[in-house]
């Protein structure tokens, strides 16, 4: 008998957890896109990548020990990455902070062709092949955006495609002249 329970108990454990969530997503206290990430409030991982524009050149990311600044995964392949270009072009040039694109497991030309047509947004773009700096960073899917303080600590976490108002609302508090 407990052979049968076991598993009916367990799925409906599950379906309640899931109704649980189901419901705070659609009465808005939770939002999907909010991830709570275990960096928030600790320092940011450092990496030392290749650029997207010369795969000889290194970009480290130490250089921006002092100042706040953006991390932003994405890649060509992900149309969410599209659908948030055009902000993402509007925001930086307002944030007066840099940007550094992650362009995460993606073709180095496709990658160039991309900001060459759309724009780029970057202050700097680094070429993550391997997806091993993404993973340093717990990203499970693009476009993921973070803010980093001038402490060096992580402030911010936003998955999905970020736009101005999601920009306004949770990155531009933190930084001096609301970005």
């Amino acid at each position: 008998m407990w052979r049968y329970f076991t598993p009916a108990a367990a799925f409906l454990v599950l379906g309640a957890l899931f109704a649980y969530a189901l419901v705070r997503i659609q009465n808005g206290t939770m939002d999907p896109r909010e991830i709570k990430s275990p960096l928030i409030g600790k320092p940011a991982p450092t990496f030392v990548l290749p650029t997207v524009a010369d795969k000889t050149v290194n970009f480290d990311s130490s250089t921006l020990r002092g100042k706040p600044y953006v991390v932003n995964v994405w890649g060509t392949w992900c149309p969410s990455c599209r659908d948030e270009h055009p902000a993402l072009l509007v925001i930086a040039r307002r944030a007066g902070i840099p940007f550094i694109g992650i362009d995460w497991k993606d073709d180095r030309a496709l990658a160039q062709q991309y900001l060459g047509q759309l724009g780029n947004p970057y202050t700097e773009t680094v070429a993550d092949d391997e997806g091993r700096i993404a993973i340093d960073w717990g990203v499970y899917g693009a476009p993921e955006t973070f803010l980093v303080g001038a402490d060096g600590n992580v402030l911010v976490k936003y998955a999905g495609a970020l736009t101005e108002a999601v920009w306004a609302e949770k990155f531009a508090p933190f930084i001096s002249g609301g970005g």
